[in-house]
């Protein structure tokens, strides 16, 4: 996969940091608001063992207010410029245009779009350059995404809705080795919609396409364990393996360690991988 100033080779599941850089994520568990904070919780993950970071300035938590571009750029600038060094990819968790082409040209090497860059200008602002895209499936937007989704058949409506998203974007002219897909867990999606779709992730047709999963702390978690968001450690990474099991390339998770060990039992398992 083609990512910015890196070319990722999915040979085996990667783990994607999250560095919320604001001071409502849903988490609640996030200390790490403001650039100094961010910046050496982001490094501490890296030394846990992530392969990538993903650094957002906006919460896009069920019923999040959006917040101006201005705001989110204030947050994130500092954040991928203190991190470039870092040696792992830098993605920026954005659906604003504006905050797309400013974090290209600050150094980032993915954006990762919960809309799916259909809002207007966000094509234009990703196609000319060598980043990463993560497509992700969104039903209505964060505000009231969770008010009352509705699906007449759900794996195949978030299989068409990527698949076209795909489309527009290699009708840009964009490379295909740049995208890779989320079918947006906790967007818009009740949690036995989040549940089928996992279960059988492999009937959603991703034509190839590398999946992108973020399940880590969410209400999925907590609506099978009754466990708040601090306390859904176990069972994100529960989730995190069934992922992997079914093809999962990139889990974006907050507990790194946690899922990377997990992960790499795994493959002890299934593969006879020891390092």
């Amino acid at each position: 996969m083609v990512c910015g100033r890196f070319e990722l080779k999915l040979e085996r599941p990667l783990i994607m940091g999250i560095v919320n850089v604001t001071p409502d994520s849903f988490s609640s568990t996030s200390p790490h608001f403001g650039t100094t904070a961010a910046i050496d919780h982001a490094r501490r993950l890296i030394a846990e063992g992530a392969d990538m970071l993903d650094i957002g300035g906006e919460s896009t938590r069920p019923g999040a207010e959006p917040v101006p571009a201005a705001t989110e750029l204030e947050r994130i600038l500092p954040v991928i410029e203190g991190l470039l060094d870092a040696g792992v990819p830098l993605s920026v968790d954005t659906f604003k245009p504006e905050v797309m082409r400013r974090a290209l040209a600050a150094g980032a090497d993915m954006i990762n779009d919960i809309y799916g860059f259909r809002r207007e200008g966000a094509l234009d602002a990703v196609a000319q350059s060598h980043c990463g895209l993560c497509v992700m499936h969104m039903q209505g937007e964060p505000k009231t995404m969770q008010q009352a989704p509705r699906y007449d058949d759900v794996l195949r409506e978030v299989g068409d809705f990527l698949q076209a998203r795909v489309q527009a974007l290699r009708e840009a002219g964009i490379d295909s080795r740049r995208i890779v897909l989320d079918p947006g867990f906790g967007f818009g999606k009740t949690p036995q919609q989040n549940y089928l779709v996992l279960r059988r992730l492999n009937d959603i047709d991703s034509k190839g396409y590398p999946w992108l999963l973020g399940m880590s702390r969410k209400s999925m978690i907590g609506h099978v364990t009754g466990r708040p968001p601090a306390e859904r450690l176990g069972g994100s990474v529960a989730a995190a393996l069934a992922g992997v099991a079914r093809g999962a390339h990139i889990l974006r998770v907050h507990d790194v360690a946690a899922t990377a060990d997990a992960v790499k039992v795994w493959q002890a398992i299934e593969h006879g991988t020891y390092v």
